[in-house]
């Protein structure tokens, strides 16, 4: 649990410090240079992502609560929503504009649909800890820049290419998460 909780810490700190701390990040890009300075904190990232998987996967199994036994199908619709949300920032179409912190929204929806099907205490730690630290940058950023001036929508037929891939990225994340995990799908 302590590689977890370490992956934990290293992401939430690596993604506020530049939200919380900006002269002290500018104060690095400056230094250092914006790519070396970018890549350091990607570096700290990854990291953070193979604290977080190492811890995960040591972590005894402590049962918490009992996951609902409907809750497999609503979390395999939600991953399409929380695959749908991530893309929607970048794509083309009317859905840009629909939501100020997409990316984000679908950690929020990625953390919460797996939290209705694990209900073991490194669950709740991993899923619960990233859902938290999505709401709590939504807030940040809200509070540091409160004018968002809103992406104009675009052609439906990029609505369409990122339904699209996102079912086909789907499809992908569920074979990959098969082949490292549990089968996610009834049955």
């Amino acid at each position: 649990m302590t590689l977890l909780v370490l992956g934990l810490a290293l992401w939430w700190a690596t993604h506020v410090f530049k939200r919380l701390m900006p002269s002290a990040r500018a104060a690095m890009a400056a230094k250092m240079g914006a790519g070396p300075s970018k890549g350091i904190v990607a570096l700290l990232v990854l990291a953070s992502v193979v604290l977080m998987v190492l811890g995960y996967r040591a972590a005894g199994y402590s049962a918490v609560y009992t996951p609902p036994g409907w809750g497999i199908h609503l979390n395999n619709l939600l991953m399409l929503v929380a695959v749908a949300l991530f893309g929607a920032g970048s794509s083309k179409g009317k859905a840009r504009s629909l939501f100020r912190h997409p990316m984000l929204m679908g950690m929020i929806t990625w953390a919460f649909s797996h939290l209705l099907v694990n209900g073991d205490l490194a669950s709740l730690v991993l899923f619960g800890g990233l859902g938290i630290w999505a709401i709590f940058a939504i807030v940040l950023i809200n509070a540091r820049e409160p004018a968002w001036v809103r992406p104009e929508p675009g052609p439906i037929a990029g609505d369409i290419k990122l339904a699209v891939i996102s079912l086909v990225l789907f499809c992908v994340i569920a074979f990959v998460h098969n082949l490292l995990g549990p089968w996610p799908f009834p049955g």
